[in-house]
């Protein structure tokens, strides 16, 4: 019986870091894609956000393998937190979005996108039981002050530097939770 509900847990485990690979690989390809560089940072992004999308694609077939081994217990009331905060996220965003377009400061729209979604990680973290995603909203956050640093004294884009910065981190994270599942297939095999 114990042996079943490790196999179950491992299972849940990697199911969860498949999703975080799958959705963090997705974005972190449309952050990377926002960045309209120079050509010599250009083959930099595409790479990267050929990379984010493999990983996706990883995250994707790992959820797909996990569900093989059993169903994926559902919380309802995480679901309906993850919901809640999604919603505060699109909303504080696209209210952002709309005043900085009002104003003639659209080129800080990426700046404000990066700042919400650091932010909103910041809640999802005990929701999904990833703590590590505190860090993450700390570091996105960063790259969105490092954004509007740039973008107010000098003439560099915000949106480059808040589109490299943060399709980095979430490609970095998403490889991380794919790290993790192979890590966790490899003890539940052993």
């Amino acid at each position: 019986m114990e042996g079943e509900a490790q196999v179950a847990a491992s299972a849940a485990a990697r199911q969860r870091s498949g999703l975080t690979a799958l959705y963090l690989g997705i974005f972190a390809a449309l952050w990377l894609s926002v960045p309209e560089t120079d050509p010599q940072l250009g083959p930099f992004l595409v790479a990267g956000s050929i990379v984010a999308l493999l990983t996706a694609g990883a995250g994707g077939a790992l959820v797909i393998r996990s569900r093989a081994d059993g169903p994926f217990p559902r919380d309802t009331v995480a679901d309906r937190k993850y919901l809640v905060i999604f919603a505060a996220e699109l909303a504080a965003a696209g209210f952002g979005a709309m005043l900085l377009a009002v104003t003639h400061r659209g080129e800080y729209i990426p700046v404000l996108a990066a700042f919400v979604v650091g932010v909103h990680f910041w809640p999802l973290a005990p929701v999904l039981t990833d703590p590590a995603l505190k860090v993450l909203a700390v570091l996105v956050c960063l790259a969105a002050l490092a954004g509007l640093i740039a973008g107010l004294v000098s003439s560099v884009m915000p949106g480059e530097v808040v589109g490299a910065g943060v399709g980095v981190l979430l490609l970095g994270y998403a490889l991380g939770a794919l790290l993790r599942a192979g890590m966790a297939l490899c003890r539940s095999h052993s």
